[in-house]
């Protein structure tokens, strides 16, 4: 099996095209989206399209959580992340909000043996942000390979099966790469955001995991970041939401 493996588009269908053109010759075989296709972005109903076309494994994000809570009448501060949210809401149907209903927060695959989760094998919104924080996520979950977002960063975690504490490794990717998963080792991999990377690096984010070998390969892709800059302006939305897409943060 070799998965396509997507996270944090966060509306941004711009980078989703040059993402998914770049992956057509990776040949894989499903797709599995870890977590906030909306947020931030001008772009929700194509992304939520492009993901039902895909035929996408999609899991809750924080923010496709909190659309849904903006929904159902509850109260949000007023933020640019309410703001943002606010917007998509009215451009999506009841189709879409369905559809983002039926996502789960998280997913066991046995035909992977791996976990899918948003932030990180045991929380939606707690981040795989440190070896501090992988540390905890290992001693709270058990399985070998799990598969997280959240964090915008693509990077992997790894601990050997031994008394947790003894060792955390990290790896970073910040110009894409690769990762084979050593035998024995337990593994939380990221694939980085499609849509809104903050590794400093702008490139669009993404990474494909062949089950057979154990091969996590993160790819970083251009993408026409001006025209989603002009987007976040005809749309009225705060113009830093289109700013900081050029620095990467």
């Amino acid at each position: 099996m070799r998965l396509l493996l997507l996270s944090d588009i966060h509306a941004n269908f711009t980078a989703l095209e040059a993402v998914l053109a770049d992956a057509q010759a990776r040949n894989y075989s499903q797709v599995v989206h870890l977590g906030d296709a909306l947020g931030y972005g001008p772009h929700p109903r194509e992304v939520l399209s492009a993901l039902r076309n895909l035929d996408a494994t999609c899991l809750m994000g924080n923010h496709d959580q909190m659309l849904l809570d903006r929904a159902d009448g509850l109260n949000m501060r007023v933020s640019i992340v309410s703001q943002a949210l606010a917007w998509q809401l009215e451009r999506l149907s009841d189709r879409d909000l369905a559809w983002v209903r039926s996502w789960r927060d998280g997913i066991d695959d046995q035909s992977i043996g791996a976990r899918y989760r948003h932030g990180t094998p045991t929380s939606l919104d707690d981040y795989t942000d440190s070896v501090t924080a992988a540390r905890e996520a290992f001693a709270g979950w058990h399985g070998r390979l799990a598969f997280v977002g959240h964090t915008h960063h693509p990077a992997v975690y790894a601990t050997l099966n031994a008394p947790v504490g003894e060792w955390v490794k990290h790896q970073a990717f910040v110009q894409g790469g690769s990762y084979m998963v050593p035998p024995g080792a337990r593994v939380i991999l990221n694939p980085g955001s499609v849509g809104q990377p903050r590794d400093g690096n702008p490139q669009a984010s993404y990474a494909v995991y062949d089950s057979t070998r154990g091969h996590f390969q993160v790819f970083r892709v251009n993408y026409d970041m001006a025209q989603v800059q002009r987007d976040v302006n005809l749309a009225g939305l705060p113009e830093v939401l289109g700013a900081r897409l050029l620095l990467g943060k």
